[in-house]
């Protein structure tokens, strides 16, 4: 019966899909909406997401508006993403807020570089670690007699093959991402 690596490709596109999301969250000056995703506000007694009580858009490539369903939010919001230690700055306006994305620095480039380069490296960690998990379970099947010797290697090579072409893929999003911030 042949060894099924199904559930190792399963686990490498989550760690690509939570690689992809990190890089999202990472500025690189330009207004983007998914940059708030992780700001919560207090409404109505639970922490809530600025998405779901909030309409946001993109007014230009270095601004965000926010606009509350609820006006009286606008000074929580204000005072949550001030308070997420996030470098743009909310201007409160009548009935939303705006905010501004200023241009990056030489110094917040390099920062940015530097949190992508740790980002990937723990993906990496994640893909070796899983790479282990299997390789000691494949080795283990084979002392039981569940797998040949010639099976078990086999199965080596292949998990090496998916870790590389996994880490190829990481490092495109991450070389993409440098480009973006104007590190590359």
């Amino acid at each position: 019966m042949p060894y099924d690596l199904a559930g190792l490709k399963k686990k490498f596109s989550e760690t690509k899909e939570w690689f992809k999301k990190e890089l999202s969250l990472l500025s690189t000056g330009r207004a983007s909406p998914a940059l708030l995703d992780n700001i919560s506000v207090n409404c109505y007694g639970a922490k809530t997401p600025i998405r779901h009580i909030a309409a946001i858009s993109t007014e230009d490539a270095r601004t965000l508006r926010v606009k509350p369903w609820d006006i009286s939010m606008i000074s929580q919001i204000e005072q949550e993403i001030r308070a997420s230690g996030s470098w743009f700055s909310p201007v409160a306006e009548k009935d939303s807020l705006r905010i501004i994305f200023p241009e990056l620095t030489e110094e917040k480039r390099k920062s940015l570089v530097k949190i992508l380069n740790g980002k990937l490296e723990e993906s990496r960690v994640k893909l070796r670690k899983l790479r282990d998990e299997w390789w000691g379970d494949i080795q283990i099947k084979e002392r039981e007699g569940a797998i040949r010797e010639d099976e078990k290697f086999r199965l080596k090579n292949e998990l090496q093959k998916m870790v590389d072409e996994t880490n190829k893929e990481l490092e495109e999003m991450a070389d993409a991402k440098q480009k973006e911030v104007g590190e590359k």
